[in-house]
């Protein structure tokens, strides 16, 4: 298949993976018949590998709920909408700040006589 992830989404290595991904949406090729989507339960790394459990898929028509993966497999991660906007937020903030305290260097709009 050679999935390569959709434009809004990040590739990272499987070994990256740690607890602060669980919950998020993700997407990888465990073979190169199956493509899988779905949200992370649960990570559980092994010598060489990384296990990951999805989200609800239990009892679901016999879908696999867990996967072992390679650790220098990418997969694509959906990218988290918290984690940005509050960026986005901060750097607005400091864009402001630093209009509020005159940022405009060499801009010196006080009178002269």
């Amino acid at each position: 298949m050679n999935y390569s992830g959709t434009g809004n989404e990040k590739a990272t290595p499987a070994s990256d993976l740690n607890r602060t991904h669980v919950g998020q949406t993700v997407s990888f090729e465990p073979d190169e018949f199956t493509l899988v989507f779905g949200k992370i339960a649960a990570i559980a790394r092994k010598e060489g590998s990384v296990n990951i459990a999805l989200q609800g898929v239990e009892g679901s028509g016999g879908l696999q709920s867990s996967y072992s993966l390679p650790g220098s497999q990418d997969v694509y991660l959906q990218p988290d909408m918290l984690t940005n906007t509050e960026s986005t937020i901060k750097d607005l903030f400091g864009k402001v700040q630093e209009n509020l305290r005159g940022g405009h260097k060499g801009d010196d709009r006080t009178d002269k006589l």
